[in-house]
């Protein structure tokens, strides 16, 4: 197997990008435009995507990844001397290298048996900072999905955003797996919810067809201004902005956002499927386009041989935690060809 080139369940970026979205790029490759994002295919992506939400009254601003579109919202929303509260299992606490910590804002992490945040769990940090001795907790961090492949409900996100409106707190949704969370079969929001519920969110585009490329939507009219000033000192005003707004502009139509993300997530649903019926447990519930099977060490190595998954932790000396996840482009017969293998 050394020779062969595996198969790859690790990660839901590891192709380039969906047929649709390089056709649209081709097709309008020699027009000329303006540049930074002011050109009319971004103009165009940002009405289909308030179309899409059915809220016009809102900024939308594309960037190149999740990790930039993380440190550019938290870095404009807060003061000096005011931090982010988020789970310990958050992108921007494990996966960012410290980018939040770089502009100098303070990470509050909160330990959750299952990634996703609660009212109690964001009041206990901000009633532990009692005065300016202390930093002070303004901003809320959730993702959906999160890092552990998991949504929120209509009634968790409600709840969530209620608490930060009545302790003064601005809510940021982190949505590089958004589209695989809205099309999951166990999901109740919608793309309006969303925007009603939080101060800021992001489409993650990079994550479900495009080549690159997020839509940062901030719908709290206290953040929107001045916003490209900080996307320039941070590099993200780019010159041929059009590259990402064209991308957005196919992901938004004939609903290719959502069938990408709904295929994912099927693919998912499959192996996982399969698992269940072999009785393997799950560390969380499978219900998105990652899935995190306990299995055993020695059929871990031995899939190994074929196919390339993360082992997220150890259980015990004979079990461990695995990440799959699938893409818009994962190909039916390499899921039959694993649960294959797996049975």
């Amino acid at each position: 197997m050394s020779n062969m080139q595996k198969i790859s369940f690790k990660d839901d970026y590891s192709e380039g990008a969906h047929p649709e979205i390089l056709k649209l790029l081709t097709e309008t490759n020699l027009v000329q435009t303006i540049g930074y994002g002011e050109d009319e295919f971004s103009n165009k992506a940002r009405q289909l995507i308030k179309n899409e939400i059915k809220i016009d009254d809102v900024d939308i601003h594309f960037v190149t990844g999740g990790t930039q579109a993380n440190l550019l919202v938290i870095s404009s929303v807060l003061k000096p001397y005011q931090s982010v509260i988020s789970a310990t299992t958050a992108h921007i606490e494990v996966h960012e290298a410290g980018a939040i910590e770089a502009t100098g804002h303070k990470i509050n992490t909160v330990e959750t048996l299952d990634g996703k945040l609660t009212p109690g769990k964001i009041k206990e940090v901000s009633d532990y900072h009692t005065d300016e001795h202390m930093v002070q907790p303004k901003l809320v961090f959730i993702s959906n999905s999160t890092e552990t492949g998991l949504i929120y409900s209509k009634k968790e996100l409600t709840e969530i955003s209620d608490f930060c409106r009545k302790e003064g707190l601005y809510l940021y949704l982190d949505g590089a797996r958004l589209a695989s969370a809205l099309t999951s079969e166990h999901n109740d929001l919608t793309l309006k919810d969303i925007t009603e519920l939080t101060d800021v969110f992001y489409l993650g585009g990079t994550k479900n067809g495009a080549l690159l490329g997020e839509a940062i939507v901030i719908n709290n009219e206290n953040l929107k201004e001045d916003f490209r000033f900080m996307m320039k000192q941070k590099g993200a005003l780019l010159a041929k902005g059009r590259l990402i707004g064209i991308q957005f502009s196919a992901l938004f139509q004939n609903n290719l956002y959502f069938r990408l993300a709904k295929h994912a997530n099927k693919s998912a649903k499959k192996i996982a499927n399969v698992l269940r019926i072999k009785k393997f447990d799950f560390y969380t519930e499978a219900v998105t386009n990652q899935i995190f099977p306990i299995l055993p060490n020695d059929l871990i190595e031995k899939l190994h041989q074929k196919y390339e998954f993360y082992v997220w932790s150890k259980v015990n000396k004979t079990h461990s935690v695995v990440r799959i996840i699938c893409s818009w482009a994962t190909n039916e017969k390499d899921v039959n060809g694993f649960i294959s293998d797996l049975q």
